[in-house]
């Protein structure tokens, strides 16, 4: 999302308001990360689409997401796929919070 506030600059809104693991946010950041090091390229991805969806429904919208609003422990959580293996975990609240990317198994 942008907002035009000339015709010469545009400021763009950080959907993504606060991380959970300091690993995650150094890879949002385009940091190395040796722990995410085996499927960085896909963590990156699902971040930078975290950090462009300004609604839930955005995220849901696209199937490679596999998105999920989460229950039990977890519950009150939101979830995209990275891979079989991994997560991003976040609260919505105008925004994604506390996000982290969870080994699932």
């Amino acid at each position: 999302m942008t907002i035009d506030v000339t015709r010469q600059y545009a400021v763009r809104l950080r959907i993504i308001k606060s991380f959970k693991c300091r690993k995650t946010e150094r890879i949002f950041e385009g940091q190395h990360v040796a722990a995410f090091s085996g499927f960085r390229r896909q963590a990156e991805k699902r971040l930078r689409i975290l950090d462009a969806a300004d609604t839930l429904e955005a995220l849901a919208a696209l199937p490679s997401n596999r998105f999920e609003h989460l229950s039990g422990d977890r519950a009150g959580q939101c979830s995209i796929r990275v891979n079989q293996q991994w997560r991003v975990y976040f609260t919505w609240d105008e925004g994604a919070n506390d996000v982290e990317i969870v080994d699932y198994h």
